[in-house]
């Protein structure tokens, strides 16, 4: 199992002093699922400050995204994100409660 990050949305700003299509927010959804077939997963949005030579709009990449969202929310969030997702798919793989009627 390993989780696959993904990038659903940019929010950009057109003009921002002398630059264009300045990144603002990232929304992003990571997942995994194990050979059972069950899933977990997470979506959310991180604000981000993109500090340096901006990279051209066009030539973004979803790693580049990734990378990004990633340092926004910090290791710390980033395990927490990722360890939710495997504790998914471990409840569905060996769950605790049931519901149901018997007859």
């Amino acid at each position: 199992m390993a989780i696959t990050w993904k990038i659903n949305s940019l929010d950009r700003d057109l003009t921002q002093g002398d630059n264009e299509n300045i990144i603002t927010q990232i929304h992003w959804t990571a997942s995994d699922s194990d050979a059972d077939g069950n899933t977990g997963s997470s979506y959310g949005s991180v604000g981000v400050t993109l500090v340096g030579t901006p990279t051209a709009y066009a030539d973004v990449t979803e790693a580049d995204a990734i990378g990004w969202a990633k340092d926004a929310l910090g290791d710390e969030q980033v395990t927490a994100i990722e360890t939710s997702i495997a504790s998914q798919i471990d409840t569905q793989a060996n769950p605790t409660t049931a519901s149901g009627v018997p007859f």
